[in-house]
């Protein structure tokens, strides 16, 4: 993945906007909508990727609904 790229991942609950080769700009949010809203933005403003990695349900509260 190319320095810039904007992933958004679940990190056990915690949904973070990742960016390849610049945490410095990686954020965390508690919800799903917002953390991929934030991450489209940023993409956007960077001129990059966003990418959305999908994350396996664990039957935790905190899982998306199908």
């Amino acid at each position: 993945m190319p320095d810039g790229d904007v992933e958004t991942i679940d990190k056990g609950g915690r949904w973070v906007n990742r960016v390849t080769g610049e945490p410095e700009l990686s954020e965390s949010f508690s919800g799903m909508d917002e953390a991929i809203g934030a991450g489209r933005s940023l993409a956007r403003q960077l001129g990059t990727a966003h990418i959305l990695v999908p994350s396996e349900p664990t039957g935790v509260i905190t899982d998306p609904a199908d």
